[in-house]
């Protein structure tokens, strides 16, 4: 860990500067879209990024045995840390401000406190967790679970990309030891409070004509494996009869999915599928596809999962095609704990809005272990993962405002 000289302060770059200079890395010339995968080169980038943010302030920089990155104000071994951040990489063409939001608001909320000449009584540091989004690997908040010991190591070390690379291997590639991975009760045993700031990935905001609000629980959600098995032959001299086209069963459950998701007031989606052999005139012999579906209970959820698997089934029946579901990852209904996040109103005052989501984060993870909270800054899209996703320069300076309020009031006491 590099510490800065005792009593040194720093100031620190300006929330616009940060942004500035984090905006073009990982960016596509073309849609404008963010590629941030987990030990890449724009992810090597975005971490000599972080590491340069918290030297320039002075802060105590500490990279942990899973790649998350810390940066510390005040003794880590003090305890009862108050720590915020998010996280840096993105999904595949994502947009600028799931993750980076949180991040960069986080050390600009830290120069707020310290223009206010706030005087901590409680550690405080910024993070930054590796592979949150899940793109390369296929399984979201890798960093996360690790620490919090909900990945094994023989899980993590099975994780392959796309391209069959394993992620230890990536992580050696990119100058980190992968047999250093593993759970980190150490680290959570400092932690008092945890406190994402992230973009809202909905209109909730938009629709009550509110900047920020405060995160009441994440939707349970999981990611399923569905394997539509059929027979390959030529698209040019099968006749229809004769074909097992594991294809027609993978359309029809995908458009199962939608119905039975909006019957249940559920979400459901397939959004990543592979084909074998992919060729324009081949008949399929497997089709692949996966699942993301949540809801607001874990009884809706299951329920929408089980009916979605029977009308695959059903209509591979009829197919002539063999379905096979895996579930790849699930994460239960995450309820931020009350006490803090009451505090967390008693700050921002009693009229913020307190609303739920489906979309999962570290935050959710850590849950378990030490006790977690969430605010969002307004999103007028709606829309996220997307290139469109967006917040105003207003807005974001008020969430800015709105952590330095909390970190004050939970650290500063």
């Amino acid at each position: 860990m590099s510490s800065p000289a005792a009593g040194e302060v720093k100031a620190g770059a300006s929330f616009h500067e940060m942004w500035r200079d984090l905006a073009s890395i990982g960016r596509d010339k073309d849609t404008a879209g963010y590629h941030r995968f987990a030990w890449s080169g724009a992810d090597a980038d975005c971490r000599a990024w972080f590491r340069a943010q918290a030297e320039s302030r002075g802060l105590a920089y500490e990279l942990d045995r899973n790649g998350n990155q810390w940066a510390w104000l005040g003794d880590p071994a003090a305890g009862d840390a108050v720590v915020t951040g998010s996280h840096l990489d993105s999904v595949p063409n994502g947009g600028a401000f799931d993750g980076p939001l949180g991040v960069v608001s986080s050390f600009a909320a830290l120069d707020e406190l310290r223009a206010r000449g706030a005087q901590p009584s409680r550690p405080l540091a910024v993070v930054n967790f590796g592979d949150e989004e899940g793109a390369r690997f296929g399984l979201a908040c890798v960093g996360s679970r690790l620490t919090a010991g909900q990945l094994s190591l023989d899980k993590a070390h099975a994780l392959r990309d796309a391209e069959g690379v394993s992620l230890p291997l990536a992580m050696e590639r990119a100058g980190y030891d992968p047999e250093a991975i593993g759970p980190d009760p150490e680290r959570l045993a400092r932690i008092g409070a945890f406190v994402e700031l992230h973009v809202e990935q909905g209109r909730a905001l938009d629709l009550s004509d509110r900047a920020v609000g405060i995160a009441s629980a994440i939707w349970p959600h999981g990611r399923w494996r569905f394997d539509f098995h059929g027979e390959a032959n030529h698209a040019g001299t099968t006749r229809i009869e004769d074909r097992r086209d594991p294809m027609l069963t993978y359309a029809n459950t995908v458009l199962a999915a939608r119905k039975k998701a909006r019957l249940a007031g559920a979400l459901a989606t397939f959004g990543k599928v592979g084909v074998e052999p992919n060729g324009v005139n081949a008949i399929p012999s497997l089709v692949r596809g996966w699942l993301d579906s949540r809801a607001a209970d874990q009884e809706t959820l299951d329920l929408v999962v089980a009916e979605i698997e029977k009308a695959a089934v059903e209509r591979g029946e009829r197919d002539g095609v063999d379905v096979r579901v895996t579930r790849e990852s699930f994460t239960p209904v995450v309820e931020f704990e009350h006490a803090l996040r009451d505090e967390l109103g008693r700050i921002l005052g009693g009229d913020v809005p307190v609303l739920g989501t489906g979309a999962g984060h570290d935050a959710g993870i850590l849950s378990g272990a030490v006790p977690t909270a969430m605010l969002f800054v307004r999103n007028p899209t709606g829309v996220s993962h997307s290139p469109a996703e967006t917040a105003s320069e207003d807005d974001c300076l008020a969430g800015v405002t709105a952590l330095a309020d909390v970190l004050e009031g939970l650290a500063c006491r």
